[in-house]
């Protein structure tokens, strides 16, 4: 759904939590609820594939029509269509690419030839996805191969903006799902491609698939000069390369198996199968299993370079004059520019009369695609949850670590500390929206806590040690306490300070900040790192934890030595302190997801400091008021992260 946000001619002035909330719910609206089908460099090797799986004849066509393309363009496309020596630090692009860059990297097919022709930063995505390529094929575990995705997918933001957030408009990259189990080929073409239906990768193939036929039609018939013969033929070989994006995607695992259900669960369905596989039939019949996006297994790509190839030989036979491509009948003049149908704004299909000839091409190419899981009801497959959306929970936690002293200036020998703490917590869940390592967690909790006495008394006197606790540097004490995450793009608390000016004057400028912050900000140092034993992340500025002490019904009482003034003589005040606490590493050596539920464990390192607002003598009367000092401390704490996902829609685990 296109969101439309209100611009006001001077900034409005909101209260922080305001903000917050502002952000978290611009984030929810903004950020991808939908995914990519395969990654470039899988799309990449299926193409080339089905370009080598072409017969000689076919392949002798295909390599002239790329010959034509190429004029004027010699430096920037390969000589080859399927140039099996490119890889790392290359300077052109060949036909195989173009699949790989349509949809990801594009949003039409005229969009496609601008990007492959005239953008610099074309070529640094195909340098990114050649190292993808060549880090997971030597990755020995799944920690490893997802350690690479991350780094791949922060580069590639980097490199092209829009890249995260071309897959949340719709879900043209996923089939549609089967509204019967015995709806046959024909009859699903025809809804896939009809007017107002969601735009879906089917009826986008088709749609393109058939611009590219009517000028590869074009193409056999005109007698055209050498430099509009080149214009068209770049025209209809990006139009074919945009449908061969999306008919390929029809082959991944978590592209078949629905888009039905809110966004957590099409999220958490996209992933869970994607990398455990998916087994279904093709429509002629053919058992099958499917794996998804980074996962592709070589008999992946060969069954989807199988039906690719049939698409190119139809197109093809068109340029070359045979076959039904060259034959359609069509009120449209095929133009020499690439297909404009943008299917990053498009929500629907647009209405088009196809030649009733095109849909017997159609179903001979969809005959060989995995049949689509059934919609919402009876016989639907088990659906999965991300966590993705807004939640509630609790945090129990415990800490422990050493402090600077006490709150008295002469205070000065380390202690240590402990405590425990409870809190409920409130929050929005986009973690891992780009890939595992994401962390667009957002959360604000209300909760308490209770610290024990401090190690160190304030000094060593057996007339102290009667007091009890109270003879500690720091006795024991609770508080009031208040935790916040968010994610920053290059300051903490940028977003707070973005979301009332960028975020409601420039939609796209605030997404942008929103994905990098999401994603461990414009300098990537606080994505998260997979291991075999757990994930680790830098989270310095993410988070950080408040409490109130002595702001109860009393102030805290304590001794606090007082230069000159014997021990036994110590005076005792009540004070207030309000203590900033700041995560500065977290390790998460567990976790799990069941239908509405999340639970983890979770381990941080941290420093921070107890500032002394209030201070006042209590006994004896007439004493001198101590002067005191902010009291620094680091620690470990260890919590219990437990979450309710608030939604709508069925879900299993995962």
């Amino acid at each position: 759904m296109k969101r439309r946000f209100r611009s006001e001619t001077a900034p409005r002035q909101l209260h922080p939590f305001t903000d917050a909330l502002l952000v978290c719910l611009l984030i929810s609206f903004l950020l991808p609820s939908s995914s990519f089908g395969w990654i470039y460099p899988e799309h990449r090797d299926i193409t080339v594939l089905a370009i080598q799986k072409l017969d000689p004849g076919r392949r002798a066509v295909l390599d002239m029509l790329w010959t034509d393309a190429r004029r004027g363009y010699e430096l920037r496309l390969s000589p080859f269509a399927a140039d099996t020596t490119l890889g790392e630090d290359a300077s052109s692009l060949d036909y195989g690419a173009w699949p790989a860059i349509a949809g990801d990297h594009s949003v039409s097919g005229a969009n496609l030839l601008h990007n492959v022709l005239d953008t610099p930063w074309i070529l640094e995505v195909a340098d990114i996805t050649a190292r993808l390529k060549n880090g997971m094929a030597t990755s020995e575990s799944r920690s490893e191969r997802i350690n690479y995705l991350r780094d791949s997918d922060l580069k590639l933001q980097r490199a092209d903006p829009d890249y995260a957030t071309r897959a949340g408009k719709n879900n043209v990259h996923f089939l549609l799902a089967r509204t019967t189990a015995d709806i046959d080929t024909r009859t699903y073409i025809r809804s896939s491609v009809q007017a107002g239906s969601e735009l879906n990768s089917m009826g986008t193939y088709a749609w393109y698939h058939y611009s590219a036929l009517l000028k590869a039609g074009r193409l056999s018939r005109e007698q055209l000069s050498p430099a509009d013969r080149s214009a068209l033929a770049r025209a209809a070989l990006a139009d074919e390369a945009f449908s061969l994006h999306f008919l390929e995607d029809a082959f991944a695992s978590g592209h078949v198996t629905g888009t039905w259900g809110d966004a957590s669960l099409r999220k958490g369905t996209h992933d869970y199968y994607n990398e455990s596989g998916f087994e279904t039939r093709s429509w002629n019949g053919k058992a099958m299993v499917l794996a998804g996006d980074a996962w592709m297994r070589p008999e992946d790509a060969e069954r989807a370079s199988a039906v690719m190839s049939v698409s190119l030989g139809q197109f093809v036979d068109a340029v070359a004059g045979s076959g039904i491509g060259a034959r359609l009948v069509s009120t449209e003049i095929p133009p020499m520019e690439a297909d404009t149908f943008n299917v990053g704004l498009n929500i629907v299909h647009i209405k088009r009369e196809f030649d009733p000839a095109a849909i017997q091409l159609f179903a001979e190419t969809l005959l060989e695609t995995p049949i689509p899981a059934l919609g919402s009801g009876m016989g639907e497959l088990p659906r999965f949850r991300a966590e993705l959306g807004p939640f509630i929970g609790f945090a129990p936690a415990a800490f422990g670590g050493g402090m600077s002293g006490g709150f008295g200036v002469e205070q000065t020998e380390v202690g240590g500390m402990g405590g425990l703490s409870l809190a409920m917590r409130v929050g929005l869940g986009i973690e891992g929206v780009i890939n595992e390592a994401g962390d667009g967690l957002v959360f604000l909790d209300f909760g308490i806590r209770t610290d024990a006495p401090s190690a160190k008394d304030i000094a060593e006197s057996q007339a102290l040690e009667k007091l009890g606790a109270i003879a500690a540097q720091i006795p024991a004490r609770s508080a009031y306490t208040l935790r916040l995450r968010l994610p920053f793009w290059l300051i903490p608390g940028d977003l707070l300070l973005a979301a009332p000016t960028v975020g409601l004057i420039s939609m796209p400028t605030f997404m942008q900040m929103a994905v990098a912050a999401g994603s461990g900000g414009l300098i990537p140092w606080q994505t998260g790192i997979a291991t075999v034993i757990g994930r680790f992340q830098f989270i310095l500025g993410r988070e950080v934890g408040v409490s109130f002490f002595g702001y109860g019904k009393e102030e805290d009482k304590m001794l606090i030595p007082t230069s000159g003034v014997p021990p036994v003589e110590t005076p005792i005040v009540s004070l207030r302190s309000i203590q900033l606490e700041f995560p500065l590493v977290e390790y998460r050596p567990f976790r799990t997801f069941s239908m509405n539920q999340s639970s983890s464990m979770i381990v941080q390192l941290f420093a921070g400091v107890d500032i002394p607002t209030k201070v006042s003598v209590v006994a004896p009367a007439g004493a001198q008021e101590p002067s005191v000092r902010s009291n620094w401390f680091a620690g470990v704490r260890v919590a219990f992260d437990w979450r309710y996902y608030l939604g709508s829609g069925k879900g299993g685990h995962r």
